[in-house]
C-alpha cells in the first residue's frame, strides 16, 4: 500500500489554505492515513472554533466509506438504505458526517486516506478539500 509522505501533507496544506485564501473561507484542514489516523492539521485564522473537530470527522467518514462525504447525503434520509449511519460510530467516540467537504486520497487505485475540511459551506470545503487531494495524489 502506498502512504502519504509528511512532505506532501506540508504540500497539501498549503495548496488547501491557497484555495481556502482566494473563495474567502478560513477553514480548518485534516488529512488522515489509511489507518484513519492524523497526519496533519491547521486550523486558519478565523475558522470557527467547531470547524476543527468537524473536519476530522469528515476525513474520518471520507476514509470510513472510501467516498467524498458529499456522496452520502442521499443515502442517510428516512428510508434509505444508510440512515442512522451518522450515529453509527458514537459508541467509538467517532462523528460520522454526511454532508460535503470530506474526500478520499486515491493513489494506483487504491485509497490510501482523506482530506477534511471544514469553515464555509459544504461546497466551498470541498473544493479545498480537492486542492490538497490533487496534491497528496501526484505527489
Amino acid at each position: 500500500m502506498e502512504a502519504i509522505t509528511l512532505a506532501a501533507v506540508k504540500r497539501a496544506l498549503e495548496s488547501a489554505e491557497n484555495k481556502a485564501n482566494e473563495i474567502g473561507s478560513p477553514s480548518s484542514i485534516a488529512i488522515m492515513d489509511s489507518g484513519r489516523e492524523l497526519l496533519g492539521f491547521v486550523r486558519m485564522d478565523g475558522a470557527l472554533l467547531a470547524s476543527a473537530e468537524i473536519s476530522q470527522a469528515k476525513a474520518y467518514t471520507s476514509r470510513s466509506m472510501n467516498a467524498p462525504t458529499s456522496a452520502l447525503g442521499e443515502y442517510v434520509q428516512p428510508g434509505a438504505p444508510l440512515f442512522g449511519l451518522e450515529s453509527a460510530h458514537f459508541k467509538a467516540g467517532r462523528a460520522l458526517i454526511t454532508f460535503g467537504g470530506g474526500v478520499p486520497v486515491t493513489i494506483n487505485g487504491e485509497v490510501v486516506g482523506a482530506v477534511g475540511v471544514a469553515g464555509g459551506s459544504p461546497d466551498q470545503d470541498e473544493q479545498i478539500a480537492l486542492a490538497a487531494a490533487v496534491v497528496l495524489e501526484g505527489a
